[in-house]
């Protein structure tokens, strides 16, 4: 009998030592993907700020190149406000920021919200279906 008290115990360390090398496995695995989406946040995160440099940029061409007096001066200049407020935005917030917005702009408005998501699903759906037929 000594010998299966022997067989067990050996059986219960396998056991063990198997238990903490599938949960050393399992932090390795979620502190990876921790570490990739983080990655993925910032590069997101730089892509949008990205884009609000280019459209603060492109606020400054349309505020050197277009009219400056009279009506037209007038609209272009509250054109290149609207696109450097955009830019400014998108630097300052960044993604997450924008997400943040949009969650509360949906919790706010839940039916307007309702609409729009189904009229995009209805538009990309329509989108899908004729490109498969093309």
């Amino acid at each position: 009998m000594a010998n299966s008290g022997n067989v067990k115990n050996r059986i219960q360390d396998v056991g063990s030592k198997a238990v903490d090398k599938a949960k050393d496995a399992t932090s390795y695995a979620a502190q990876t993907a921790g570490e990739y989406a983080t990655t993925a946040k910032d590069k997101a995160d730089d892509a949008v700020s990205a884009v609000g440099d280019s459209a603060k940029s492109l606020a400054e061409t349309i505020r050197d190149k277009g009219p400056q007096e009279g009506f037209l001066g007038s609209a272009t200049s509250k054109v290149a406000d609207s696109i450097e407020s955009g830019g400014r935005y998108l630097q300052e917030e960044g993604l997450s920021g924008m997400v943040d917005d949009l969650g509360t702009l949906i919790k706010r408005n839940p039916v307007p919200a309702f609409f729009i998501g189904l009229g995009i699903g209805c538009l990309l759906g329509m989108a899908t279906q004729r490109m498969s037929h093309g």
